[in-house]
């Protein structure tokens, strides 16, 4: 036998490194989507005002929720640097690389000089930063998901992929609890100082992430396919090739899982706030509320998607959102704090538990070889393009037309276009007929395309 071939693990042992690795990709998820998350709150609380100022605040507001999307444009490019790097040299590298960088520049943001101190250069700076954060959270998620999904015993690929899932309602918890904290600092303080601190805690947050992260094994299906030789060349140009339908596919599948914290969380913040409907520290306290059910409920949308049919668990988790999600917008503007706490409350449960089924939805759909590449461009083309202009765009339909009903029927096109896509998806994973496709497995061999199948087999048996 070759010394190179991989060595036969016993099963003890690979769902202790299982559960290991999904671990791993749940605390680095938390922390980087802790940084991402600290960015939105700092867009609608506070951004607009120390780094754009301007004498009607909604037009502060909006620039520094353009700035907010610029994170936004920069993480396809991030999917695409670090799903090669990932596809062709390890996963675990370059989930180590993404959470640096994350780190280093979200600290840097807590360290920034104002407006009021180095003008416009403040704003330039801020942006750069802002660039290279979504340049990290590009290749975070699609190399977090693939890891544990990877590592997952057989049958359990959406279970495990879920892990790394829970990484944003925790990171987007902590980050929330902290600007709770900070923001009951007088008006001066806040401003002045208080709003450096979530930024800065990112350094201590980023050693722990670093720790744990790198314990963790590279995934069986990225050691076997080293050993085999069936590494992709050119992963981006190989989802080019043949993968471009599925790519599209899931943007759309993504769009409402990747959305709809962001109209919660960052518009819906910002236009309470301005409205004068809730005071800031009452209305982080009703998002915080909404993480905690959404962090409790999340997983079970894994469950659930594990247990049936594929097809009626995206139905039976997403059709509600087209009743709550108006509902939630309609019960914050009553201005009744246990009005809005309910209604987001019941708008986060649908939407958050076909989040923990889409992770390991878009990673069935590709094959190892391709799979970090391609999710990361179906899920950061679909948070460019849906996600990060959700702020924005909310902002604006509410600027010009005076009425939340607008934004509320942009929420709506968003979990109807989700709805059509996914089912699309997993029509086309059906008809393909193709183990990678259909099987909820994430091993090697007999997931790649046909020639790259058999080369790995082949090589397998000469070893």
């Amino acid at each position: 036998m070759s010394t190179n071939q991989t060595p036969a693990v016993d099963a003890e042992t690979r769902t202790r490194m299982a559960k290991k690795a999904g671990f791993a990709s749940f605390a680095g998820t938390t922390v980087e989507w802790y940084d991402f998350y600290a960015y939105g709150t700092a867009s609608a609380l506070v951004f607009g005002q120390i780094f754009f100022p301007a004498e009607d605040a909604a037009v502060g507001t909006l620039a520094a929720f353009a700035t907010f999307w610029v994170g936004f444009l920069a993480r396809p490019l991030g999917g695409v640097v670090f799903g090669h790097f990932g596809d062709k040299f390890g996963r675990k590298k370059a989930l180590v690389t993404t959470l640096l960088m994350m780190g280093i520049c979200t600290t840097a943001v807590g360290l920034l000089p104002t407006y009021g101190q180095i003008g416009m250069w403040a704003a330039v700076i801020l942006v750069f930063l802002r660039l290279i954060q979504g340049i990290a959270m590009g290749g975070e998620w699609g190399g977090a998901v693939v890891l544990a999904a990877e590592h997952a015993p057989k049958g359990k690929g959406i279970i495990y992929g879920a892990f790394a899932q829970q990484g944003s309602p925790m990171g987007n918890l902590l980050s929330t609890l902290v600007w709770l904290a900070v923001a009951q600092l007088p008006d001066e303080q806040f401003l002045s100082w208080g709003w450096r601190i979530p930024f800065l805690l990112s350094a201590v947050l980023v050693g722990i992430g670093l720790f744990i992260r790198l314990s963790i094994e590279e995934s069986p299906a990225m050691k076997e396919m080293m050993v085999t030789k069936t590494v992709a060349k050119t992963p981006f140009t190989e989802v080019l090739r043949h993968s471009k339908g599925i790519v599209v596919l899931g943007i759309g599948a993504c769009i409402i899982a990747v959305s709809a914290t962001y109209f919660k969380g960052t518009f819906a913040l910002a236009w309470a706030v301005d409205s004068g409907l809730f005071d800031r520290s009452t209305f982080l306290t009703i998002v915080t509320i909404a993480l905690v059910v959404q962090f409790c409920v999340q997983p079970f949308g894994a469950l659930i998607a594990s247990k049936m049919d594929l097809r009626k668990a995206v139905l039976l988790l997403l059709v509600p959102e087209l009743v709550f999600m108006p509902l939630m917008f309609i019960m914050i503007g009553t201005g009744n704090y246990l009005l809005a706490v309910v209604g987001m409350a019941v708008a986060t449960i649908p939407h958050s538990m076909y989040y923990a089924a889409l992770a390991g939805i878009l990673a069935k759909s590709f094959p190892p070889n391709i799979r970090y590449t391609g999710i990361s461009l179906s899920y950061q083309l679909s948070s460019t393009l849906f996600a990060g202009t959700a702020p924005m765009m909310g902002q604006y339909l509410l600027n010009v037309s005076g009425s939340i009903l607008a934004v509320v029927a942009l929420a709506l096109v968003h979990v109807g276009l989700t709805i059509g896509c996914v089912l699309g998806l997993l029509a086309r994973s059906r008809n393909m007929g193709d183990g990678y496709a259909s099987s909820d497995s994430f091993s090697t061999q007999d997931e790649l395309p046909d020639a790259a199948g058999q080369d790995a087999r082949k090589a397998a048996t000469q070893a």
